[in-house]
């Protein structure tokens, strides 16, 4: 061992000085402190799991502290203001201002390279029309089949689902307060109706996963009576069947027991103190004719209730299975929640965050074109979800086939989340993704609560004023045609000219489809309605 070496500088510089500060009675905390270094040094040396520590005694915890601090580094010094990572300061700061009620005005001009390929822009009117009321509805569940259907009028924003358990009792508070007073829907996640969703009143769209959390036997499988007892109240507008999500489809989950506190066990009926499972997949159905059959039994169940499902497309046959249940049985959801690869969640492997799951625009563009090429879409809403934040995002959503988007992190935002991306460690800074209670009580429910609505309100003002300078008098009236994007620095093309659209009832017609785009000329033929796989 040369202990002139550099790397050994700071351990040889922490003996000295201790052997120097005791033969001079120097002041108390000098030895202390020379000595408490050298004891981590020699602990270095010796210890055999880490090559950095036995290399450079000492010195290596400054690497370790400042990789460990280097997120924030990057987000407060270093982050450029456009790069979403998963979203830019930009991003999150049109957030806060809207709603905080801050100014959101920006000057000086464009932050974005207009001429970078895959910039897009909503082309104006030289006639905008007039700016009618931000309050934008769409009616989803007036079902033809449902003698007592209960239609639900609701906004074309939404909050996307967010389990109590991911989430803070004191942020489910305060979103649901927020949805109350600005006239919107709370999605509750698949962890069911908790006590904090129930408090304040707003408009619940209830999630039903694998687990059944809520409407669950004892033994995980679905419960009839649990079911009615928490759809049939007033509170409960809509029923929502989880097949997958964006951010990890086809991967179950497990609640690990330590984490299943009495309140999350009583919300999602499950003992407390043991795992709580979410399967990978459903055990109530397993063929396309048996899901159908299920929503509309949830459809019955609750009183007519819009029911309906989210997915992330995956294997595009089995979805073409589910559009072929629908044509042999007549039975259509009320709606149809996409959920985009770049959805975001609490804890998932990186390998599905990054690398499992249909991009949003590709999932919508195939839900849509195949509800229309089935003469079903005038029958069946579509919510989009996936990285929807400002007004832009939603007027590029509807134009590109959605009828209402949700947003998830967006309304995080608005709770005080700082994007430090903790939220899976219970450490979160803001109270917002933590069961620690003394980090929740951070968040103040009353201030959140309006920050909620306020974030809604100001996004639709601002999605008012972009469809009127776009000539239109409702955001339904946004087709791909208003849609530009760049291709190269000099070519354009409209969104209805770059991506496939199929015109009302094409699939019907297997004359038609050679000519279709492959995915349906490859896919349509292999799917069935009996089963999710493929026909070989």
């Amino acid at each position: 061992m040369n202990l002139l070496s550099p790397r050994y500088l700071v351990f040889i510089a922490a003996i000295v000085t201790l052997a120097v500060s005791l033969a001079l009675a120097a002041p108390w905390w000098i030895p202390l402190t020379a000595a408490a270094l050298t004891v981590v040094g020699i602990t270095d040396l010796l210890q055999t799991k880490r090559a950095l520590r036995r290399n450079y005694p000492i010195l290596a915890h400054f690497r370790f502290f400042f990789e460990s601090i280097r997120p924030e580094i990057r987000q407060y010094f270093l982050e450029d203001d456009t790069v979403a990572e998963p979203f830019s300061r930009n991003q999150r700061s049109i957030v806060y201002q809207r709603a905080k009620m801050d100014t959101d005005k920006r000057p000086f001009g464009t932050q974005l390279d207009v001429y970078a390929p895959g910039y897009e822009w909503i082309n104006h009117s030289i006639s905008p029309a007039p700016e009618q009321h931000h309050d934008f509805r769409i009616e989803i569940g007036n079902h033809p089949d449902c003698p007592r259907a209960q239609p639900y009028s609701a906004s074309v924003f939404n909050i996307s689902a967010m389990s109590f358990g991911a989430l803070s009792a004191n942020a489910i508070l305060a979103l649901n307060g927020g949805a109350k007073a600005g006239g919107f829907m709370h999605d509750t996640g698949e962890g069911s109706i908790s006590p904090y969703h129930r408090q304040n009143g707003g408009d619940l769209v209830w999630e039903i996963g694998s687990g059944y959390f809520g409407c669950r036997n004892p033994d995980g499988t679905f419960s009839e009576a649990n079911f009615i007892a928490n759809a049939t109240t007033p509170q409960v507008k809509m029923i929502e069947l989880k097949m997958s999500q964006g951010a990890k489809p086809g991967h179950g989950g497990v609640l690990p027991g330590a984490k299943v506190t009495i309140e999350i066990a009583t919300t999602r009926g499950v003992a407390m103190g043991q795992d709580c499972i979410s399967p990978s997949r459903h055990s109530a159905f397993d063929t396309p004719l048996e899901m159908l059959a299920f929503i509309d039994r949830l459809r019955t169940l609750s009183g007519g209730k819009p029911t309906g499902f989210k997915l992330a497309i995956g294997h595009p046959w089995e979805f073409f299975g589910i559009v072929k249940a629908m044509l042999a049985t007549g039975i259509t959801p009320d709606f149809i929640v996409v959920d985009g690869g770049e959805g975001g969640t609490g804890a998932a492997p990186v390998e599905f965050t990054d690398h499992i799951g249909t991009p949003l625009q590709e999932a919508l563009l195939l839900v849509h074109n195949t509800l229309v090429g089935a003469n079903l879409r005038d029958r069946i809403k579509i919510g989009a979800s996936g990285k929807i934040i400002t007004a832009f995002d939603i007027a590029r959503t509807l134009a590109l086939g959605a009828d209402w988007c949700n947003s998830a992190r967006g309304f995080m935002f608005a709770l005080g989340c700082i994007q430090s991306q903790s939220c899976h460690t219970d450490r979160c800074p803001t109270g917002v993704a933590t069961q620690d209670h003394n980090r929740q009580r951070a968040l103040v429910v009353p201030d959140k609560t309006r920050r909620v609505a306020n974030f809604h309100e100001n996004t639709l003002k601002a999605l008012a004023q972009l469809i009127a300078a776009a000539g239109l008098t409702h955001p339904s009236q946004l087709k791909a045609h208003h849609l530009v994007r760049r291709i190269s620095p000099n070519q354009v093309k409209l969104a209805s000219a770059l991506l496939p659209y199929l015109e009302p009832g094409e699939l019907l017609d297997p004359s038609q489809l050679s000519r279709l785009p492959p995915v349906f000329g490859l896919y349509w033929p292999m799917a069935q309605a009996e089963s999710f796989n493929p026909v070989c």
